[in-house]
């Protein structure tokens, strides 16, 4: 019996042995370039994504903010002369009618700031709820899965652009508190890093942005314990700095770490041990 090899996993498996390499694309989105560029960003009604989208404004981007929180995106699209659609990330059909309207609206799309997430609220002992997992797997790692889907065709057509997603550092380092939201931030930074090598020939830079526990709603009742430990808490003009950084970097497949105390850039992973032979 014979099978066929119909798939690149080989070669995908090798070229995830070496490093990350520049981004030759014929749009290319970078801070002093954001005039009548168009950004998609979900979460962007509070915190981190409201942070980006003001900077992104600021440099006159044309934005789509998408959350569940409409009351919060309708009244930040009024600030900002942006468009704002319901979108619950964990639908891949609401992450297709927000490109949609994107290129509907403004004719284009250019770069797509994957930011919604939630924590999980329970662990996988007793206090372990079906119901919550499921929700925090769906925002946190569906929602990028399917955000990405959907943007690659209007980026393709674009001639290129960036794809941002929010990771967090729980996807570098383990959190004993929260494991399940650990894990699908892990899931989010192994997808970055096999997604930039895998789009970088078509021109689509793919970058992760991995703050500290920053100054946002989904810190909710650890604030108090971070405060209590003497933890220092990011402020969102932080992590959105850094946001600016990667977009102007010429890398792909990158997670930046956002620490405080500490210079951002990309976190540095040790290369996989290759076969002896």
């Amino acid at each position: 019996m014979t099978t066929e090899n119909t798939g690149n996993t080989g070669a995908g498996l090798l070229s995830g042995l070496g490093g990350q390499s520049p981004v030759e694309a014929a749009n290319v989105v970078r801070s002093d370039r954001l005039e009548g560029r168009v950004a998609l960003i979900t979460g962007g009604g509070n915190g981190i994504g409201a942070g980006v989208a003001r900077r992104l404004a600021e440099g006159g981007a044309r934005l789509v903010l998408a959350d569940i929180d409409d009351a919060a995106g309708e009244k930040l699209a009024d600030e900002l002369d942006a468009t704002y659609v319901h979108c619950d990330v964990s639908r891949p059909e609401d992450n297709e009618a927000a490109v949609a309207t994107a290129v509907e609206r403004y004719g284009r799309l250019d770069l797509v700031f994957l930011n919604a997430g939630i924590t999980s609220g329970c662990g996988l002992g007793e206090d372990f709820d079906i119901r919550r997992y499921r929700l925090a797997m769906g925002v946190n790692l569906d929602g990028v899965v399917f955000g990405a889907h959907a943007a690659i065709p209007a980026l393709l057509a674009a001639g290129g652009g960036t794809i941002v997603a929010t990771a967090s550092m729980a996807g570098i380092v383990g959190i004993p508190s929260d494991p399940i939201y650990a894990a699908n931030k892990h899931a989010v930074v192994g997808l970055v890093r096999s997604l930039g090598q895998d789009l970088q020939p078509r021109g689509i830079r793919v970058q992760g942005l991995c703050p500290s526990f920053a100054d946002t709603a989904i810190l909710g009742e650890g604030r108090e314990t971070l405060q209590q430990l003497g933890f220092p808490i990011l402020e969102v003009s932080a992590v959105v700095e850094t946001f600016v950084q990667l977009l102007d970097s010429e890398g792909t497949g990158e997670c930046w770490f956002v620490i405080p105390g500490r210079e951002s850039q990309p976190f540095s992973f040790r290369r996989a041990p290759g076969p002896r032979v």
